[in-house]
């Protein structure tokens, strides 16, 4: 009998979806600044060996959304208002931006799935769902069709995601779900006028920053002894 003959792993798919997972975790809120993870850990709960996790989690390095720190134990950055006030300030530089230019370039098919994004369930009851928020607002930007800019915005809200544990800590009796703006943007879109769309965008993102600030607040300072 001759030698079995397989296909080869693509490995660098392996690594892609290693740090797609990563990635979608951190832009979801799924850990919270000054958090502490094991490549060990994250190994298990993505079924994969340590390499393609040790390769996703040097480019979280990379892109400021994980810290290695001297005892060589990776860290998500700790709360820091300098930090989360320049986050704001870079947001709100860009995301009107590329919300003007998605309005330009709208088609009706990108219009219709943004509506339909705002009319799914949720499980989460009455406070936001963080992946549908992504999505809204990653359809939208898109749109855009920008080299640039476009990645830049995926960085920030990489770094941003750890802050989204302090918002929901408060979100759910100050806004509900929260989308309310969503509504405005998606209104402005339709009407094609990028002007209001991009003024809806400033407005949510920054709720969003006076809710962490908030939730920050509620929790008693925990994640920032400090007090800085």
């Amino acid at each position: 009998m001759g030698e079995i003959v397989l296909d080869r792993i693509d490995q660098s798919k392996l690594r892609e979806s290693v740090y797609a997972a990563l990635h979608a975790a951190f832009t979801r809120g799924a850990y919270a600044p000054a958090d502490v993870l094991s490549l060990r850990s994250l190994a298990e709960q993505l079924g994969t060996s340590m390499t393609p996790v040790r390769e996703a989690v040097r480019r979280l390095v990379a892109e400021g959304a994980l810290v290695d720190t001297p005892s060589r134990t990776l860290q998500v950055p700790p709360f820091d208002t300098e930090r989360l006030t320049d986050l704001m300030r870079a947001r709100i530089a860009l995301e009107p931006m590329l919300t003007e230019l998605a309005v330009e370039r709208m088609t009706g098919e990108t219009e219709q799935s943004l509506a339909s994004i705002l009319q799914e369930g949720t499980l989460l009851g009455d406070q936001p769902d963080l992946e549908q928020n992504y999505r809204f607002h990653f359809t939208l930007y898109k749109e855009s069709r920008s080299p640039v800019i476009l990645p830049v915005v995926e960085g920030l809200w990489l770094q941003y995601g750890p802050y989204l544990k302090l918002m929901i800590a408060r979100a759910g009796p100050a806004i509900g779900r929260g989308n309310d703006i969503h509504a405005e943007i998606l209104d402005a879109v339709r009407q094609r006028d990028g002007r209001a769309a991009a003024a809806a965008v400033t407005k949510d993102i920054l709720r969003s920053f006076a809710l962490v600030e908030d939730g920050k607040l509620h929790l008693g300072e925990a994640l920032d002894p400090t007090g800085s």
